[in-house]
């Protein structure tokens, strides 16, 4: 596959992300080819000092840009890890709601696990009645005409997913979508996957 035609997904990250879930993400989008670009957010909407984190559970992660440097890029995918306060510093960003709200209107993946389907893409707007699920603790939150049981929930270009425990499906499901079933596969086989 030419570098240049291959699938490319935007993960942007913040402190306080959900490190299984972002990791898992770009790891299993990696695998399966996928162009990943990570993406620094930084507190209350201000750009990040740094393009290093400290996850929910005290983990570092490194971006490979801040979210500012995303803008004008064409990503086929832009996947949201949860976790909080992560989830609540992507929501304030406002490059990246511009970035999501473009997404959605291209009919391209908006992707967002855990808190975030709730936190940031309903408080934005994007569900619009939608079907989708998140992290248990927050389903009294997500709005009735929304809310699915399951732990991966598509519909259209909106994929969303529960937590933690359903990230390597929630990814699967992700390339699945950018490069087809047989890689979706292929990934699931390396990884163990039944």
């Amino acid at each position: 596959m030419e570098a240049d035609s291959r699938p490319r997904a935007l993960v942007p990250i913040a402190d306080g992300t959900e490190e299984i879930e972002a990791v898992c993400i770009i790891d299993v989008l990696r695998r399966a080819g996928v162009e990943v670009v990570v993406a620094g957010v930084g507190p209350a909407g201000a750009r990040a000092a740094t393009l290093a984190f400290t996850a929910s559970r005290g983990v570092r992660l490194g971006a490979d840009i801040a979210i500012e440097d995303a803008c004008g890029g064409a990503f086929d995918a832009i996947v949201l890890p949860g976790g909080l306060p992560g989830a609540e510093h992507l929501r304030d960003n406002a490059v990246l709601a511009t970035l999501l709200a473009d997404q959605d209107r291209s009919g391209r993946l908006v992707a967002a696990i855990c808190a975030a389907p709730v936190v940031v893409l309903q408080a934005q707007g994007l569900l619009r009645a939608r079907g989708a699920t998140c992290f248990p603790g927050l389903r009294d939150r997500l709005e009735p005409g929304s809310l699915r049981d399951g732990d991966v929930v598509r519909d259209g270009n909106l994929l969303t997913s529960r937590g933690p425990g359903t990230a390597l499906a929630f990814a699967l499901a992700i390339v699945e979508h950018l490069c087809g079933r047989a890689k979706r596969d292929a990934v699931a086989a390396q990884l163990l996957v039944d």
